[in-house]
């Protein structure tokens, strides 16, 4: 299976070191980044980082309305998280997962900051979200689920997991050279991951091209 190696390696990295940030960098200066949380924030958070992300354009891809239950699986610094939060409003919620403690500390830190009723932290298993089955509208993956150690259950629990209609979006890079983002090694090839999801029981339903370095597609159980 294609995914082996990469799940191999990443066994020796950090599942939140997600290369989000705006520099191309290399296994060991990732290393290094994830080992200085402030500094690794600083990164997830550079406004550089707008420029290829085009948050404000993933926001109206999405189509999202009020009310909606969102898990930003992978959330890091919370820079998804509380834009998804401004557009799901009051009634609904975000739920902000990750399995680094420093990075559910600073989340909860700007929940506090602003004052953001709508935004839930979960401190979660690097194989499992530990979200109550049928709670999610839509699962949310920027440039994360290439961290995942077991991603075929990972698959089964979201499944579980998604209310009816809901759906798995999935930002991650091309798997080819490009400026920014992780090594080679550990990038998912386009056509990899849609073979990975169909096998497991989904169907691709949207693709959005706008993103420079990134595939954007959209999945819902078949």
């Amino acid at each position: 299976m294609k995914f082996i190696p990469i799940l191999f390696s990443l066994l020796l990295i950090p599942a939140t070191i997600s290369a989000q940030d705006a520099v191309k960098r290399d296994e060991q200066q990732m290393h290094r980044l994830h080992n200085d949380p402030k500094s690794y924030i600083g990164a997830l958070e550079d406004p550089k980082r707008d420029a290829y992300q085009k948050p404000q354009e993933v926001m109206m891809a999405f189509g999202l309305k009020p009310g909606e239950v969102i898990a930003d699986i992978g959330a890091g610094s919370g820079y998804f998280t509380f834009r998804l939060a401004h557009h799901i409003g009051d009634r609904g919620k975000v739920y902000a997962v990750d399995v680094s403690p420093d990075m559910i500390l600073h989340i909860n830190r700007r929940i506090r900051e602003l004052k953001a009723t709508n935004v839930v932290s979960i401190l979660a298993d690097p194989d499992d979200p530990l979200l109550p089955d049928a709670s999610v509208n839509r699962f949310f993956f920027s440039d994360s689920w290439h961290h995942i150690d077991n991603q075929t259950k990972y698959l089964s629990l979201m499944k579980k997991m998604l209310k009816a209609g809901g759906e798995i979006v999935m930002i991650d890079f091309h798997k080819k050279d490009l400026p920014v983002g992780p090594p080679m090694q550990m990038k998912i090839a386009r056509e990899d991951l849609i073979k990975q999801m169909e096998t497991n029981g989904f169907r691709l339903t949207k693709e959005h091209t706008f993103l420079p370095y990134q595939y954007f597609l959209v999945f819902m159980p078949k």
